[in-house]
């Protein structure tokens, strides 16, 4: 299955923008119904495809005509698995909410926050770079 095709790298910073504030909304208030919302929209991203995730659209027609083409790309599949963490810590911190474990909920929804953060304001997807690292060191097949 191919992660999909390579992206504009402004739209997973735009993404991360709305994580960032998203997840901070969420610290703030522990309203867990917007953890949940937001471990959807990572579900989107990371087992559909990062094309028709709903931060994806918002910035493919709203965003994206007012900045101009661009013909940098980014490839989706360390994109997808940092998705995919961020549905994990997502889904933990909802659940966590949710039973009345709320250092549970606080300290998962922390977690994605520091990644959503570091790639909004630094251009740095912790997810992609595991997903990098877990790529680089993991056993290749041997060709038989």
């Amino acid at each position: 299955m191919s992660a999909g095709p390579a992206v504009d790298p402004r739209g997973p910073r735009f993404a991360a923008i709305l994580t960032t504030i998203v997840l901070a909304v969420v610290l703030i208030t522990q309203w867990w119904p917007l953890l949940a919302a937001q471990a959807v929209v990572f579900a989107i991203g990371a087992f559909i495809g990062l094309k028709p995730a709903p931060y994806s659209l918002l910035y493919r027609y709203l965003v994206a005509p007012r900045l101009g083409p661009t013909t940098e790309r980014e490839d989706a599949a360390p994109l997808r698995f940092a998705q995919a963490v961020g549905f994990v810590f997502a889904v933990v911190g909802t659940v966590g909410f949710a039973a009345g474990l709320t250092a549970l909920g606080f300290v998962a929804t922390a977690f994605a926050l520091f990644a959503a953060f570091l790639n909004a304001a630094f251009n740095f997807c912790l997810g992609c770079e595991m997903y990098l690292l877990i790529k680089r060191f993991s056993p290749s097949p041997r060709a038989s």
